[in-house]
């Protein structure tokens, strides 16, 4: 007895796991646990709640660039205000600089090993010795008394003489200065370029400031260390930043120039007022002026003084060097100005097309979230990477020395340019969690600027967007791939992982689930919800369902959750016609069918049928000898009647139509649920789509049968035929099946690998038949 109870204990045990498992692997599971519990803070709609809240930090910075010796010296004083409901004993200053220290984790955890050949330049870089990071002179109240601080690597913590408690502003200095990096030596996100042929230095400044982070009620303080792949998370403030630079050199940077009068001739201030109503970009510093201006160097200074309200940061850019123009671009009674700021090594391609490209972005960019709100909107050049903050950021995308450009420098370019300004949205506005939630911002801008692309031109090649463009990733080993909601410091390929696979998935959500329609309205809405404000994914997703009443649930749990693939199978086609009953028609089709099962044997067999007993010997013949069961009687026909007159005019009709139903049987062999498009090609030369949305796995997430019924036959089925769902195989997405070669290259043996990288681009071979 007692092990016929344990038995039974065991089969009602293993009943309730095998219910839980199911449930739990359903992907059509709510996200309840994955998501925050919604509160007075952020509402189960995915709106601010009613008693949202966020801090403030207002900035008065002075800056002097000491272009000798490539550093940095300043000086800030910091107004914090404490709009929580908290008090505060202490608060939190980003030392993004310090990333750059010599003793810095970002080195200590960098994995490398060694092997027999090693480069200069790769045991130049073990040897780390720049001398980075802040070097703080002192911190003070506004009294003049030092403050008690502690440096944890890249954070600071600055300890408050008393509680600040609720509606109060803590106001505070800082002195620093540190040694400016070479941007393309030392990499980075900020730093400068050195141009040895005239000795001069072009800077692209971030970062340089202690900076407050972030302090609400989703994380408290967001000190999580900075290491170099998560970016930044910021409250929002007002900033006036006077920059001393040498008297020669031209500056770009966040807000509004304050002092023109003082830094800019009159010809300059007068160019900039026609830029205002231009349509075209309008010169301000012509390349005669600056190639005049980079062959000597002032020993005198200039300050420049710039204001910024309801930013999250500031940048700045700054040389001897810089082309600089502008046009206006009109939103309602406001103008805000497009500017571009470059060396003389970024002609023709910048003064062609960077200030357009500004002013395209924003002006796609508001269609879609809302108008941009910052007066001015700022494109730098400097060689090799992208880096954006509020109203001015940092593109590569140079062409060769004799002015000539490949189609991919062009395109580089324009998709960089597009890129960093549409990041004024996502994350300078729209101020999501970049130190948490990398795909937030790199995702959704570049999504954004996917859009802005395919306006920019027809067939424009943008690199990540479609389908098909995510499949080499979402194909590969998933050892190497992780969820999109993975911190970005933890990712690998954060590229494919946090910009690619959310674009492909915002343009699926677009294209094939949603439509264009309920998803242009229900992401409008989360942008104008959340801008100026701290979302987190949790907003997103309840805000994309909120605003167009789809259950998107099954969609975020399997792109964002998981690295499910999309692989779905035709697996098997099954083809049925109803039987008539009419003699005349089923008797001749049987034969037919009959006929057609002619085997091997039965073909050797009728080259002998001379040579059969029953050839030789006819008296052996009977009934069945010369019986036709194929023929058509007269009984055959008396009961098609019969069966005829039991049937109504509508029944008739159906029966005597050319019925065809196809049971098509497909398997989940990627994991990933996905709506089914289904294209029909029939043998009239016609054809159909049918789009089956993704709830049809709902019961079963694995195989799922579906039939169809039409009245001509079919000659063709294709399983996502306009490339939609980012399937991985397509190869058993066919009836009758059907495979995609795979081309190899034949070359000479004396050309070597068949590389044929490198060379001269089309517009120097142009050049050469002239």
């Amino acid at each position: 007895m007692k092990s016929t109870l344990f038995l039974i204990i065991l089969l009602i045990s293993g009943l309730t796991l095998f219910s839980q498992e199911n449930y739990n692997y359903n992907k059509f599971k709510q996200l309840k646990e994955e998501l925050a519990t919604p509160n007075v803070y952020r509402t189960a709609s995915g709106a601010p709640g009613h008693e949202y809240w966020q801090q403030k930090a207002d900035y008065k910075i002075k800056i002097r660039l000491d272009d000798a010796n490539q550093r940095i010296y300043g000086e800030e004083t910091i107004s914090y205000h404490n709009q929580s409901p908290d008090v505060l004993k202490y608060i939190w200053l980003q030392l993004d600089q310090n990333m750059r220290a010599k003793n810095s984790d970002t080195y200590k955890i960098q994995s490398s090993s060694l092997r027999e050949r090693v480069s200069f330049g790769q045991l130049q870089n073990m040897q780390n010795d720049f001398d980075g990071g802040f070097k703080l002179d002192y911190i003070k109240d506004t009294k003049g008394n030092d403050l008690v601080s502690t440096v944890n690597k890249t954070m600071m913590r600055v300890e408050l003489p008393q509680p600040l408690k609720p509606g109060e502003t803590f106001s505070f200095s800082v002195k620093w200065w540190y040694n400016i990096n070479n941007r393309l030596e030392d990499g980075g996100r900020s730093g400068y370029e050195y141009f040895e042929d005239e000795d001069n230095y072009l800077y692209t400044i971030a970062q340089f400031y202690p900076r407050m982070a972030v302090y609400n009620e989703v994380e408290g303080w967001q000190h999580k260390q900075f290491l170099g792949t998560g970016e930044f998370t910021l409250p929002f403030g007002d900033f006036e930043v006077s920059l001393t630079v040498p008297a020669d050199h031209v500056v770009g940077a966040t807000g509004v120039l304050q002092n023109p009068k003082e830094v800019l001739t009159k010809q300059q201030i007068n160019s900039f007022e026609k830029a205002k109503t231009s349509d075209e970009p309008v010169m301000i510093v012509s390349q005669e002026d600056a190639e005049k201006a980079e062959q000597s160097k002032s020993d005198k200074e200039k300050t420049w003084i710039f204001k910024a309200e309801n930013v999250r940061d500031f940048a700045f850019a700054s040389s001897r060097k810089f082309i600089w123009d502008a046009m206006g671009v009109k939103f309602g009674d406001r103008t805000v100005m497009a500017m571009s700021y470059y060396p003389k090594e970024g002609n023709p391609l910048w003064e062609q097309y960077s200030t357009r490209v500004v002013a395209h972005t924003i002006k796609t960019y508001s269609k879609h979230t809302f108008d941009y709100p910052y007066p001015v909107a700022i494109s730098v050049h400097t060689d090799r990477i992208g880096m954006e903050y509020p109203m001015i950021c940092f593109n590569g995308g140079r062409p060769e020395k004799d002015g000539t450009y490949s189609e991919r420098t062009k395109y580089g370019m324009i998709g960089v340019i597009i890129h960093e300004v549409g990041h004024n949205f996502f994350p300078m506005i729209v101020n999501s969690d970049e130190r948490q939630w990398t795909w937030m911002d790199e995702g959704l801008n570049t999504f954004c600027e996917f859009l802005a692309e395919q306006a920019w031109e027809p067939n424009y090649p943008s690199r990540r967007g479609m389908p098909s463009s995510i499949v080499p990733y979402m194909k590969g080993d998933k050892k190497f791939i992780s969820p999109i909601m993975t911190n970005s410091e933890s990712v690998w390929n954060l590229g494919s992982n946090a910009y690619a696979k959310p674009t492909v998935a915002l343009n699926i959500l677009r294209e094939t689930v949603m439509g264009r329609e309920l998803f242009d309205y229900a992401f409008k809405e989360y942008a104008q919800r959340w801008m100026f404000k701290h979302p987190t994914p949790a907003d997103f997703f309840r805000t994309m369902e909120d605003a167009s009443a789809v259950d998107l649930d099954w969609f975020w749990r399997g792109w964002f959750y998981t690295t499910d693939n999309c692989d779905i199978a035709l697996e098997k086609v099954s083809w049925y016609q109803p039987d008539t009953q009419n003699p005349e028609i089923e008797k001749p089709l049987k034969k037919k069918l009959d006929n057609e099962e002619v085997t091997m044997i039965d073909i050797r067999n009728a080259k002998l049928a001379d040579e059969t007993y029953l050839a030789n010997n006819p008296e052996a013949a009977d009934f069945y000898t010369t019986y036709d069961k194929y023929k058509v009687t007269e009984k055959d026909k008396k009961e098609y009647e019969r069966f005829l007159s039991s049937l109504d005019e509508d029944e008739k009709e159906l029966l005597g139509s050319n019925l065809n139903f196809y049971q098509l049987d497909f398997k989940n062999v990627g994991g990933l649920v996905m709506p089914l498009i289904i294209k029909f090609e029939f043998t009239d030369g016609t054809e159909e789509v049918q789009r089956i949305p993704a709830e049809i796995w709902r019961k079963n997430n694995e195989e799922v049968s579906k039939l169809f019924m039409f009245n001509k036959e079919v000659k063709q089925i294709m399983l996502d035929p306009f490339y939609e769902t980012a399937d991985t195989d397509m190869d058993n997405n066919y009836w009758p099946e059907r495979q995609q070669p795979s081309r190899f290259q034949v070359y000479k043996s004396r050309y070597g690998s068949g590389n044929y990288g490198g060379g001269r681009n089309p517009m120097q071979e142009a050049k050469d038949k002239q």
